[in-house]
């Protein structure tokens, strides 16, 4: 019998007052809050590509140009593995506050260098590799969000309702990308030319995110620290989180086997789609910003129902379902986007593939976490999955363009569906988390 069904864990819910909820919904909120910020950051890169990759390449085709700059988003994946070790050794040995406060003001770092590159027909070969520097940047500051965010939001909520509030990381990372969309729609529609947003207007959005990252600062630097942090330091626990992982060598797998296909999905059907509407599917940018946005709205409001769902039905239900529609109509779904000839065709398509690939993104957070003992959390959630994206998420984009400009388009739906399946394997053999989580665990 496991120990949820015996009542005996010492994971059990605690007693709830209402000073103990509000005190839970304050750091969900902060830590939540952070997370939109440094998305958001990110993913301003991805949502004016369109607009400014003709400013750090040389001229050549649109393709060429998006392909460089895709280029530099996959690159920027690169360093999450770094950041999900660094800041994930930070997290366990010196607090999860310190290490998402320390993650947001490089991201602001990030943002501003691009906020103020020189283009290229300035300063040449130099404004590629200074836009480079700043991914790198951006790349360490979320190789290290991730895993401390999923960690805290995991360790603050309440044991019975642990999926529905972590998926608030999704939420808030959604939201980030979201919110960089609804940045876009308003330059767009209400404030500058398209000439405009092609010269300078692109800037706007980078200097926002690094004032908002300053705001994040200040309110991450008040938040207080995990129960399950300040328990475990209590206790002694004081062992290299590296070294500590190294005896989960399963748990590790499953980390890399469950975010492979989730990964390569997310990516493809939220920043390489609004590329893929005017790249492939011929759609007008203003168009294809408006179904990205409006998409993304919906996807993101999504998260939080499934987190609840795997609170009642479990986590790895959830998991099995995103796997095997997945594996089922990924190529069904991205042949007919492909051939989509007006918006509503193309938002209902994208939004079919969204609720799915939602079975992953609600809840792949807390199974992380729920995988690792408190002295190895942010280190066992964050380095696998950072090295797991960088691989495959971060690329996901720069293949299918590759692929495109070769003319084998077709090829990137059946990786998509290839990584999905690897996951829906991993899935149909590991544990329900819910039901055998070591969050109470401390070593």
């Amino acid at each position: 019998m496991n120990e949820r069904a015996a009542g005996i864990s010492s994971d059990a819910p605690p007693e709830v007052s209402l000073a103990d909820t509000a005190r839970r919904l304050k750091a969900i909120f902060v830590g939540s809050a952070g997370n939109l910020v440094e998305w958001y950051d990110f993913y301003a890169y991805s949502a004016f590509a369109l607009y400014f990759a003709k400013s750090f390449f040389p001229a050549e085709s649109q393709t060429a140009q998006l392909l460089s700059a895709a280029g530099i988003f996959a690159v920027g994946f690169l360093m999450r593995p770094f950041g999900g070790w660094l800041f994930g050794h930070m997290a366990d040995r010196h607090g999860r506050r310190l290490a998402l406060t320390v993650s947001v003001l490089m991201m602001c770092l990030g943002s501003l260098i691009i906020a103020v590159t020189p283009t290229y027909a300035t300063i040449g070969l130099a404004a590629p590799f200074v836009l480079l520097f700043a991914r790198l940047v951006q790349g360490l500051s979320l190789g290290g969000e991730y895993g401390t965010s999923a960690t805290y939001l995991s360790e603050v909520a309440h044991p019975e309702h642990r999926g529905f509030y972590s998926s608030f990381q999704y939420v808030t990372l959604i939201g980030g990308q979201l919110l960089a969309m609804l940045v876009l729609l308003f330059l767009q529609k209400l404030l500058l030319t398209p000439e405009q947003l092609d010269d300078w207007g692109w800037r706007i959005p980078f200097f926002i995110g690094a004032g908002l990252a300053i705001v994040i600062y200040y309110m991450r630097r008040d938040m207080h620290e995990s129960d399950a942090f300040i328990a475990a330091r209590a206790l002694g626990v004081r062992e290299s989180p590296l070294r500590g992982l190294l005896r989960h060598p399963r748990e590790v797998a499953i980390v890399v086997g469950l975010t492979l296909g989730g990964t390569v999905a997310f990516y493809t059907y939220t920043t390489y789609m609004q590329k893929f509407l005017v790249n492939s599917a011929g759609l007008s940018k203003d168009t294809s910003t408006v179904i990205a946005a409006s998409t993304l709205f919906l996807y993101m409001c999504l998260q939080p129902v499934v987190g609840a769902i795997s609170d009642v039905v479990g986590r790895r239900l959830v998991l099995l379902t995103f796997g095997v529609l997945g594996t089922l109509l990924t190529v069904p779904i991205l042949t007919a986007l492909q051939d989509a000839t007006d918006a509503w065709t193309a938002f209902l398509l994208i939004m079919g593939a969204l609720v799915i690939v939602s079975g992953y993104t609600a809840i792949n957070a807390v199974v992380k976490a729920e995988l690792f003992p408190t002295g190895v959390r942010a280190m066992g959630v964050g380095f696998p999955y950072a090295i797991t994206v960088a691989l495959f998420g971060g690329t996901a984009e720069y293949v299918a363009l590759y692929l495109k400009q070769i003319g084998y388009e077709s090829v990137f739906y059946w990786y998509v569906t290839g990584c999905i399946l690897v996951s829906l394997t991993v899935y149909a053999l590991m544990r329900d988390t819910r039901d055998a989580s070591a969050m109470h665990r401390h070593v």
